[in-house]
């Protein structure tokens, strides 16, 4: 597993997508994450992501106590990117300082070096064009590091200590303007680190049978949140082929629906994917709590607010049919509404700000009853369209 540290950057999501793009697992936590959070998951090789900060502001994001001596002893390559990289050069020993040559968007660099791990047997002078986005720049290495690459105005733009398995890029190699950035990362994963190219999404499905399975007793009955879209539908016939029609599902027709969007919705579940759905007119409830507010954030928490309501009620209705409450809630949540809703995962995160609260997410009150089952919580929507189509998903309703 690749485990990517984020400290901020715009692009730490992309870092992810790409390193699964390559058919390797990796997770996204949170920069500041305490050492015990990351010591179980054991990863091959860890990503320093950028950031919006100087390593020199009060109160710059760091990571951890001790990271580099477990990363040592784990025998973890480490790749710092961009801020990732000037915070491994300044904790090293090295030095970081504003720089004179402030470099932002499309730039060359050339290599520096006859043989490097991160550009193999490139050749001196071989230039790539690359995303520069910083305003700090190294200038001075720690003890055993070489320079691999300089942007044409001369600030460092990669670095490498083969012996300690430290890497460093100032650019971004996860984004395409970065034209043989990917091929980079290629290089790290495989040929520096030794990593096979051996995740996949069969293996996200497998997994999330066996935790519904533990998850949920024979006897017990399970609501979910159906809004018509992909993510919902595929985490419903996921749950639904593990325990059948223990499942609910709801749908809530919360007064801001698309013209005729009930009528299709309810028309594709029963012709289509044959999941036993129910339709709940909450129309009234929702318009009357959203009256007269204007700040967007905060309609969002209503409606979140609101959605749980009605399950809850839901549930007590199915469970005057049934004898037995149900227990669980399952959402169609994806990855990336994690990581907008709040300071990305691993908590306690000061220097990444909320994009925006998805209402399946930072919406959530902080009492409410369910627990909640999201088994594609740690997946993007590309992944979760291949999910579907193992699922056996119409491709109409994938697309």
């Amino acid at each position: 597993m690749v485990l990517i540290l984020d400290f901020g950057s715009q692009y730490t999501q992309l870092i992810t997508r790409r390193v699964r793009q390559l058919g390797v697992l990796s997770l996204c936590v949170s920069g500041t994450a305490p050492l015990s959070s990351l010591t179980g998951l054991r990863p091959r090789a860890v990503i320093l992501s950028g950031g919006p900060h100087s390593v020199h502001a009060s109160g710059a994001p760091s990571f951890p106590e001790g990271f580099l001596d477990f990363a040592a002893e784990a025998g973890a390559h480490v790749l710092g990117v961009c801020y990732g990289m000037q915070l491994l050069v300044q904790s090293l020993g090295g030095a970081v300082e504003a720089g004179e040559r402030q470099e932002y968007g499309d730039t060359e660099v050339e290599i520096t070096a006859t043989s490097s791990a991160l550009y193999g047997e490139s050749g001196v002078g071989n230039r790539q064009s690359v995303w520069m986005s910083h305003g700090d720049e190294v200038v001075r290495l720690p003890q055993g590091f070489e320079v691999v690459a300089r942007s044409v105005q001369g600030a460092i733009a990669a670095i490498e200590h083969r012996e300690k398995r430290f890497y460093g890029l100032q650019y971004h190699p996860e984004v395409t303007h970065s034209t043989q950035g990917k091929e980079t990362l290629r290089r790290f994963l495989f040929d520096v680190c030794g990593i096979k190219a051996d995740w996949k999404i069969q293996d996200v499905l497998d997994e999330q049978i066996k935790t519904i399975k533990s998850m949920v007793g024979t006897d017990e009955h399970v609501i979910c949140a159906l809004s018509g879209g992909v993510d919902s539908t595929v985490a419903a016939t996921l749950v639904h082929n593990v325990i059948g029609d223990r499942l609910h599902c709801v749908f809530v027709d919360n007064g801001l629906l698309r013209y005729k969007e009930k009528e299709r919705v309810m028309s594709t579940f029963n012709s289509d994917l044959h999941l036993p759905v129910t339709c709940i007119d909450a129309s009234e409830q929702f318009l009357s709590k959203l009256k007269g507010v204007k700040d967007p954030e905060m309609k969002r928490k209503i409606v979140g607010k609101e959605f749980i309501a009605v399950f809850d009620e839901f549930a007590h209705m199915l469970e005057q049919q049934t004898g037995k409450r149900p227990e669980y809630l399952v959402q169609g949540t994806l990855y990336p509404d994690v990581i907008e809703s709040c300071p990305p995962p691993g908590s306690g995160m000061t220097h990444s700000h909320t994009i925006k609260s998805h209402h399946n997410v930072g919406g959530l009150p902080e009492d409410m009853k369910l627990k909640l089952i999201e088994p594609l919580k740690l997946l993007f929507k590309d992944e979760v369209r291949k999910l579907g189509s193992i699922l056996n998903i119409p491709e109409s309703f994938l697309r």
